[in-house]
């Protein structure tokens, strides 16, 4: 039986997302019979649980390190603390890569895998590599460039880089140049571009042909409205909705209508704002015909977001790669990119070259931002059916194939040594 290792870093949601994706494309590729072990910490960790209940064997708890929350995303002084002190109940990051590292040696021992796959996890592209094991890391980032302010992260960014350079592949989740959006992530050097591949998103959605509505897609039917997305981990979650909030408290958004998904399965934050000033149930707006000015959602059916996408004029929200993807390339909307991290602002300085969306760094930016794509939604349009066009999201399927290759060929390699 083949055994195959998913690493799968537990910051943020586009790593589970991904290899999700490509479990449900790769059995349409490996006829062989073969096992997953899945790797992750905390969020991530539960939720392959909860996906996986009869195989909790192959889910493993892996304390991979990850930065300090903070406030408003990240914190860096905390982060830099933990080097070498206990911070936050974590101990120090060295003792902490030691000791993950230590598990994953022990994983791998057990397991004997013919492939492993890292999706943000570099750690594992070392023990790969000491073993002789073929490996594929998929990613969006090599080396970000970084904004003036953070240009103390370049050692630390040097060092990830020349550990992601050990896999056996590089997988960059993004469609070809000239139409890749994370290019300023990227910056590979010409020494390792042999082994880089960029397969496309791994947008397996599929356009909903269900023709049964939920109240909240009666409710925006018809109506201009933008639709403001917080994603991310927690802390860039909560950054993101306070951004979003010092916006709509000021009187330039007293009449634009916008839905905010909160990316949080508690239906206590549904709720609907009437012009009014009143608040309403949706069921109850829809029934008294509310004039609404602002509809909270804590968390979209897919369904849904797929009614809301459509229905939309733009999209707001932080440049998170998976997510801005899917808005360009899928539904062809105009994005507002409204950056927690350099990384966001890298995607969407790409997005606002290619004439797809407007980055906005503070608040009066966002108001331009929002008169500008009113103003020349056909010019935008225009842009946009030509990125879809050639937007590549079939990544999954691209990789699966990768898979089969790199297996086949380490059995080649195998008869061949014997």
């Amino acid at each position: 039986m083949i055994k195959i290792g998913e690493f799968i870093y537990p910051w943020g949601n586009g790593h589970y997302s991904r290899m999700m994706s490509l479990n449900e494309i790769l059995p349409r590729y490996l006829k062989e019979e073969y096992e997953i072990h899945y790797s992750s910490k905390d969020e991530i960790y539960q939720r392959l649980l909860e996906k996986f209940p009869s195989q909790k064997q192959h889910v493993h708890e892996i304390l991979m390190p990850t930065p300090i929350d903070g406030k408003s995303g990240p914190s860096v002084s905390m982060s830099l603390l933990n080097v070498l002190l206990p911070v936050s109940k974590k101990p120090p990051l060295i003792k902490q890569i030691a000791d993950y590292l230590r598990e994953e040696v022990k994983l791998y021992d057990k397991e004997k895998f013919d492939l492993v796959i890292n999706d943000g996890d570099m750690g594992s592209n070392v023990l790969a590599k000491n073993r002789g094991i073929p490996s594929i890391f998929v990613t969006n980032q090599f080396m970000p460039k970084l904004w003036s302010t953070r240009v103390y992260f370049y050692p630390s960014l040097y060092f990830i880089a020349k550990q992601i350079a050990k896999a056996t592949k590089i997988i960059v989740a993004d469609s070809p140049p000239p139409y890749t959006i994370c290019k300023y992530n990227l910056n590979f050097p010409d020494k390792i571009k042999n082994k880089v591949t960029y397969v496309g998103h791994y947008a397996n959605r599929k356009l909903t042909t269900e023709k049964f509505q939920t109240d909240l897609q009666r409710l925006i039917e018809g109506v201009n409205f933008g639709y403001w997305m917080r994603t991310g981990n927690r802390s860039t979650n909560i950054i993101t909705g306070q951004k979003y909030e010092e916006i709509f408290h000021d009187n330039k958004m007293s009449s634009e209508r916008r839905l905010v998904s909160h990316a949080k399965n508690d239906p206590t934050i549904n709720k609907v704002l009437g012009r009014d000033g009143k608040s309403y149930s949706i069921s109850e707006a829809l029934e008294k015909k509310v004039d609404w000015l602002q509809i909270d959602i804590g968390f979209l059916s897919e369904h849904e977001k797929d009614a809301v996408l459509r229905l939309c004029d733009y999209v707001v929200t932080n440049g998170s790669h998976t997510v801005v993807g899917e808005i360009v390339g899928i539904y062809a909307k105009p994005i507002i990119g409204i950056p927690v991290y350099d990384e966001h602002t890298n995607n969407l300085r790409c997005i606002e070259e290619q004439g797809l969306g407007v980055l906005a760094r503070n608040k009066k930016q966002v108001f331009d931002a929002i008169t500008q794509i009113k103003n020349h939604i056909d010019r935008f349009g225009e842009r946009l059916e030509v990125y879809k066009k050639n937007f590549v999201g079939d990544g999954a399927q691209t990789t699966a194939k990768i898979v089969c290759e790199m297996l086949e060929n380490n059995r080649k390699d195998n008869r061949f040594s014997q």
